[in-house]
């Protein structure tokens, strides 16, 4: 994955919608959670304190340092027989 933008979606005359950085959100794992955290700081940098857009994008990039660097384990609950997903400091297994 790499941090290239659609170019539509970074054009000055249009709108930042919470739907734009939901939509980057959603591909989110341990390992490209720093280049979906950049994407996403670039896409609401322009915006307001208040935009709608960057609170979520916001919330989203506190989400994605943790996911980069403590890792995940889905479900509700964390299997024994399983590890979570390795985050970025955990190195290859």
């Amino acid at each position: 994955m790499s941090e290239a933008e659609n170019p539509t979606r970074l054009q000055a005359d249009r709108d930042v919608t919470v739907d734009d950085v939901r939509q980057l959100m959603g591909a989110s794992t341990p390992h490209f959670a720093l280049q979906l955290r950049n994407r996403i700081a670039k896409l609401i940098r322009g915006l307001p304190p208040d935009h709608p857009a960057r609170l979520e994008g916001e919330r989203e990039i506190e989400r994605l340092d943790r996911l980069a660097f403590r890792g995940e384990t889905r479900g509700d609950v964390e299997p024994e027989d399983l590890d979570p997903l390795p985050s970025l400091t955990d190195g290859p297994a």
